[in-house]
């Protein structure tokens, strides 16, 4: 079986697939968006745009997770956005049409949730989410300024830009399953996949201190640069 699990940029997908992979044995998250940084790379910075542009990222990905989904004795979890019918049909769609089981999801919450969620992503708001609320307030305070000025991480710019395509397409009925997240934390929302999915996940016995070190150290690995 595969996950796909949608949602604007910053909306929590990578959270959850890694919540679903901790906490269901077997499973293994394959994110697609490697490879489309991975040929983004190889070209000229004037010339690196959408890598969902380039076909050959659409058809790796599928021959990649069609692998995956073929070989690995377990459920293959792929985090990704994808607002282009055209490119969804090419991705999601194929994947289908070679008679996999694909489960496909999207996580929405309102603008300025997803908006609080990118200010979080930064290097302050990080240390001040593993320390809790209270603590590093004025690290955090920069950081949500520097998406606001442009002088955060060029990622979190992009998304912020994108954000209000992001939340219409993807409101869709070609877009479901959806999933609203602004009062949902990620381990409710990865029971509420595992439900829908019909899959059991180990139960949740970590505490709060715990969870925001791990959540912090999946957001730190997936911070880019370019």
């Amino acid at each position: 079986m595969l996950l796909w699990i949608n949602g604007p940029f910053g909306g929590g997908k990578t959270q959850t697939a890694y919540e679903i992979q901790r906490r269901l044995p077997g499973s293994v998250v394959c994110d697609p968006e490697h490879a489309g940084f991975g040929l983004r790379r190889t070209l000229p910075p004037e010339l690196r745009g959408d890598f969902q542009d380039l076909s050959s990222w659409r058809q790796g990905v599928v021959e990649v997770l069609d692998l995956a989904l073929t070989k690995h004795d377990g459920v293959v979890i792929a985090p990704m956005t994808v607002t282009d019918s055209g490119y969804f049909e090419e991705t999601v769609g194929r994947l289908r049409e070679l008679r996999h089981d694909v489960r496909h999801f999207t996580l929405l919450a309102e603008r300025e949730t997803v908006l609080k969620r990118l200010r979080e992503r930064g290097f302050g708001h990080l240390l001040q989410y593993v320390a809790g609320k209270n603590a590093g307030k004025n690290a955090g305070t920069n950081a949500g300024k520097d998406i606001g000025k442009g002088a955060g991480l060029r990622r979190e710019s992009w998304a912020v830009q994108q954000l209000d395509h992001c939340l219409e397409r993807l409101r869709e009925p070609e877009f479901a399953e959806h999933l609203w997240t602004d009062h949902s934390t990620v381990p409710k929302t990865a029971d509420r996949i595992a439900v829908l999915a019909g899959l059991r996940l180990r139960p949740n016995n970590e505490g709060p201190l715990r969870t925001r070190l791990r959540q912090a150290r999946v957001g730190i690995r997936h911070i880019r640069f370019d």
